[in-house]
């Protein structure tokens, strides 16, 4: 299974590809889209749209992870990441790819085993899970690997499998 891996923002949108078979997990690539400050909304969302329309078409993945939505004191920020990850949301939606959606607690609880852990440790255990030699930089594109092995470990999760080893809903 191929998993785009999205942590959404407005100025930086951090991405990850990571190739999953049975119990293995290989990064294929990660980085960033990133959008001029000083340019308008319209504009920025324009280009996160066509950046995630050409991941999309570049790497086919089969899923893609992204990121829930958590509200902490800044709203203002909040609202211009609502609008961003609309559009990868809508550009996921019209390439016809499956989204899952996961909450940083569950993310930090697949890749560190502890749903409060900080950052450094989440991304010392996604250089450890990858066997990568250095963590992923920037930030926002670790966090989009962490995205891409919480869903390769929630996948393969026997709650999310019925008989036969089908997926069914819950």
């Amino acid at each position: 299974m191929r998993i785009l891996g999205i942590d959404p923002g407005l100025a930086i949108v951090g991405f990850s590809i990571v190739d999953t078979e049975k119990n293995k997990m290989k990064l294929v690539t990660c980085g960033i889209i990133s959008t001029p400050a000083h340019t308008s909304l319209s504009c920025r969302l324009d280009r996160i749209y066509d950046d995630m329309t050409e991941l999309i078409r570049q790497f086919s993945p089969d899923v893609i992870s992204v990121e829930e939505l958590f509200f902490n004191t800044n709203i203002t920020t909040g609202i211009s990441v609502s609008h961003a990850r609309g559009v990868i949301l809508l550009a996921a939606y019209k390439s016809g790819v499956p989204v899952f959606e996961y909450t940083p607690l569950q993310v930090k609880q697949a890749v560190a085993g502890y749903g409060k852990a900080d950052k450094k440790q989440v991304i010392e255990m996604v250089k450890r899970i990858l066997s990568l030699p250095a963590a992923p930089k920037p930030d926002d594109a670790a966090d989009a690997v962490a995205l891409a092995i919480c869903h390769a470990r929630s996948s393969t999760s026997l709650l999310n499998k019925g008989e036969n080893g089908v997926c069914s809903t819950i």
